[in-house]
């Protein structure tokens, strides 16, 4: 097989999971078909680097319950008895919007009856932790939201918070644990103790964007309708990473494979902008996001895309031939206009 083809196999089988049994099961064709609409000259060098990215990125079924599993009988977090703890401990379900939580809450309760045989339908008591889970934190808006909320209203007085995710960014995790939470308990007059738990630490923050580990472009491209989206953000004027890190994690293969699909990506965002004219500032092309050229998140799960990814990754529908949805993605996405919607931040801005 030729080398593109070779690539297209690699990152199909990668997917393979993704959304698995709600829609076809992605082949190399559908990936080939995402691919084309990129650059020509530049398609072999962006799915090299889109390959090796996503092996870092994806998150599969079974990546969710090694994780979980881990978390069962850690000893940072539930002690000397894991069965005592998980017994007395109080499973927060209290998502405002989304299923992600009922679904993790639902493979953690898997989880702690193969190991410990206990149910955790049946457990929870007044002295007992409170668990929240979610899959990943972008933004940190939606776990602010129901966390400030339940302070604010039902939780007691005194209370330990584990906030459970399989990975979090750096900004969101800043945003919501220094700031919004803070002031919620203050408010509030309660003493409620929150601590994080996590797989992985994805740095995103503007003060270390120079080492950050999301889609951050050293350079803008010389793409004329690309030069005029940056040239027109005048309240949070573009800033660039310096050329150079990979960041902590490696998720990209150098800095070289990093550019290519920062800039590839760019161009493809503003071009999708330009078929839908009336999209919302938050809708930029590297991803949902607050400024910059997006929030540039390459996290995704096997149940859904997160909009913090670059719309290249999720925007369009494949029976478009014209206007605004005419661009085929690599993982079609459900919204909350789905009651079946699974996944996290969508609309934390």
């Amino acid at each position: 097989m030729s080398e593109r083809r070779d690539l297209l196999v690699s990152i199909a089988n990668e997917i393979r999971t993704y959304r698995e049994g709600e829609i076809a099961q992605p082949t190399p064709e559908h990936v080939d078909r995402w691919a084309s609409q990129f650059t020509p000259t530049n398609q072999l060098a962006f799915l090299r680097e889109f390959d090796h990215v996503i092996k870092q990125t994806f998150i599969n079924k079974d990546n969710v319950v090694e994780f979980l599993d881990h978390l069962v009988t850690n000893a940072a977090l539930v002690g000397a008895s894991p069965s005592a703890y998980w017994a007395s401990a109080n499973f927060l379900k209290i998502q405002k919007r989304g299923q992600s939580q009922k679904q993790m809450v639902s493979l953690m309760g898997e989880r702690i009856a193969e190991r410990l045989g206990l149910d955790i339908a049946r457990s929870g008591s007044p002295q007992g932790d409170f668990i929240y889970l979610d899959d990943v934190l972008f933004t940190g808006g939606r776990i602010s939201t129901d966390l400030t909320a339940w302070i604010e209203g039902p939780a007691p007085s005194n209370a330990v918070v584990k906030v459970i995710t399989i990975a979090l960014h750096t900004s969101g995790h800043y945003y919501i644990e220094s700031k919004k939470l803070r002031e919620a308990i203050a408010s509030s007059g309660k003493h409620v103790r929150v601590s994080f738990w996590k797989l992985l630490d994805i740095e995103n923050r503007r003060y270390y964007k120079n080492t950050s580990d999301v889609l951050w472009p050293a350079l803008i491209p010389d793409d004329v309708a690309v030069q005029a989206y940056v040239a027109a953000q005048k309240a949070y004027p573009v800033e660039l990473r310096a050329a150079g890190n990979r960041g902590a994690l490696n998720i990209f293969s150098s800095e070289e494979g990093r550019n290519v699909l920062e800039q590839e990506l760019l161009i493809a965002g503003v071009k999708i902008r330009s078929l839908a004219q009336d999209l919302n500032d938050f809708y930029r092309p590297l991803g949902c996001g607050g400024f910059g050229v997006g929030f540039g998140s390459t996290i995704v799960t096997y149940r859904n895309c997160p909009n913090n990814c670059p719309l290249a990754l999720w925007w369009g529908d494949p029976e478009e031939a014209s206007g605004a949805l005419h661009w085929y993605p690599l993982f079609q996405r459900k919204t909350y206009a789905s009651a079946e919607n699974v996944f996290n931040d969508f609309d934390e801005f």
